[in-house]
């Protein structure tokens, strides 16, 4: 019980859907009894016609001799001679056992008389009780059996008559019956009746036979009726066999499901309640991250979500280290400033020269002002994420932004030269795109003023199936190589004292988390030329939009 309650609420729900699956064969077993009353009436409709065909060979010889010539038949009724003809003629082909009556119910023809006399009822009360079905013998069927026998204690079905002595046999040969198939058949209808017959012995068992009655007519009366009755042995025996093979499916597909069911619980239920417990787990108190997912070498959905999920928690990490990292930069980048602000401000009380005055109060001005663009640049980088999503982004084509941009550059005496453009489209807003642009733009041109170098930065743009690749080259002292991995970091700049000024290093941060908010790469390296570095070239690399 212990461990029922241990299982995981997708096990048990798995197990219920298998097990109810595996009860199909059951449902079959039930149907078993409407292919029953299908096989007796069909066994029925055959005793029928063997019963007309004796009726009517006997009606008509009584038609023809409407008196009996000595031969045991009664003036103007039945032919007895012509009854034992008949059945002898039969030779006993027929499996049902056929009777004739007279119209008092007196046997006057058995075709069990001809050969070994042995009664219909003890010769299957002899095979059920000596030869039963191997399938009755079954551990499986007699255990099916006797939780079927308990079913019907609790519910009890229709019970059908029991043969009684005398109804439809007697020990005598010329004996009378009373039965109600043959009731019914001396009155002028068709009679049918269904009755059990108890096997003899400790272990004899219980079987039904069917007796059919046709009536035999002379004229307006009737003299006789032909009795056809055999038992539904084998319909049962055959039953028992197909019960059997249902019985056997049963329980191979239990065991199955019950199979199935453990490999589910073990390649399903199990890691997703690793992954669950291990989600549980990840967090402290205060909410941050302690640990990641450990993933999965496995193949499938599960491998494939515990991936996701490793992957997942791998960037939350990276992302909240990021941000702690932010908070410990902005600390330092405000820093500075304030504490060139802080200084000002208390030397401007010492201070008697009206020089100084000055001097200390445009340092406090130039720090506020540099606080202000700080503040303005932080608040941009910080919310760039939100504000791509918020922005409704279009099909926009790239080679025109770039001409305007240039074009702009040019009008305030700046050369920008443009390679080749190629005429693609990316979906984006212009007014982010255009951003990434000039801040590479200004970042290229201040590093190129040094050099003579005509052109100093050079736009061109390319794209292939998948990808618009635009480069921005200068002809600069390129990117020292310990920094190249650095270049994209949040206040992060390698200029001189004296190139500093309104420089805080954003603006390649800024450009980056643009083009990544786009699907997009923005990656930096030098160009050499005969082993020598002749500057630096930015290539951005955002998806192809088919317009």
């Amino acid at each position: 019980m212990n461990r029922l309650r241990s299982l995981s609420p997708l096990t048990l729900r798995l197990l219920a859907f298998n097990f109810l699956l595996v009860f199909l064969p059951v449902a079959g077993n039930l149907s078993l009894g409407t292919y029953e009353r299908q096989l007796l009436a069909s066994q029925e409709r055959a005793m029928v016609q063997q019963g007309r065909l004796l009726a009517a060979a006997l009606a008509r010889g009584a038609a023809d001799d409407s008196t009996t010539a000595g031969t045991g038949g009664d003036p103007g009724g039945l032919d007895v001679a012509e009854a034992e003809r008949v059945l002898a003629a039969l030779n006993r082909r027929l499996e049902a056992r056929l009777r004739v009556v007279d119209a008092s119910g007196r046997v006057v023809a058995d075709s069990s008389g001809f050969g070994p006399r042995r009664d219909q009822t003890e010769v299957t009360s002899k095979i059920s009780r000596n030869d039963p079905p191997a399938s009755r013998e079954n551990v499986l069927y007699r255990v099916a059996s006797a939780a079927y026998q308990l079913y019907r204690r609790v519910r009890p079905g229709p019970e059908l008559p029991t043969s009684e002595a005398g109804l439809y046999s007697t020990a005598e040969p010329g004996g009378t019956l009373s039965g109600l198939a043959v009731r019914e058949a001396l009155a002028g209808r068709y009679g049918a009746d269904l009755r059990v017959t108890r096997g003899s012995g400790p272990e004899g068992r219980a079987f039904t036979t069917l007796h059919i009655a046709i009536p035999i007519p002379a004229g307006e009366r009737v003299i006789g009726a032909a009795l056809v009755s055999q038992s539904t042995f084998r319909i049962l025996r055959a039953l028992s066999e197909v019960r059997l093979s249902n019985l056997q499916v049963f329980a191979a597909s239990l065991v199955a499901a019950f199979v199935l069911s453990l490999l589910v619980s073990t390649t399903i239920a199990r890691p997703l309640v690793r992954l669950r417990d291990e989600a549980r787990a990840l967090v402290d108190r205060r909410g941050r991250l302690k640990g990641r997912f450990q993933g999965s070498e496995k193949r499938g959905e599960i491998g494939d979500l515990a991936r996701a999920l490793e992957d997942l928690t791998r960037r939350l990490e990276q992302r909240a280290r990021l941000t702690e990292s932010f908070a410990a930069e902005l600390s330092h980048e405000f820093k500075n400033p304030l504490a060139s602000i802080r200084m000002a401000a208390e030397m401007l009380g010492d201070v008697e020269s009206g020089d100084d005055r000055l001097r200390f109060q445009r340092m406090i001005l130039d720090q506020g002002a540099r606080l202000e663009h700080l503040l303005s640049a932080v608040r941009e980088i910080s919310g760039i994420d939100l504000m791509i999503d918020q922005e409704e982004a279009s099909p926009l084509r790239l080679d025109r932004l770039l001409a305007a941009v240039a074009e702009g550059y040019r009008l305030r005496g700046e050369e920008v030269d443009l390679g080749y453009l190629a005429p693609v489209f990316v979906r984006a807003t212009p007014e982010r795109l255009a951003q990434v642009v000039e801040n590479l733009l200004d970042n290229a041109i201040g590093f190129s003023r040094s050099n003579s170098d005509s052109p100093p930065v050079r736009l061109q743009l390319t794209a292939d199936e998948d990808f618009t690749t635009l480069t921005v080259t200068d002809r600069g002292p390129g990117i020292p190589t310990e920094h190249l991995d650095r270049i994209f970091d949040r206040f992060f700049t390698y200029r001189r004292d004296s190139d500093r000024e309104g420089h805080i290093g954003l603006g390649l941060a800024i450009a980056r988390a643009i083009v990544e908010g786009y699907g997009g790469t923005l990656t930096a390296d030098n160009v050499t030329v005969a082993g020598k570095v002749r500057g630096a070239r930015f290539t951005v690399r955002l998806p192809r939009e088919r317009k």
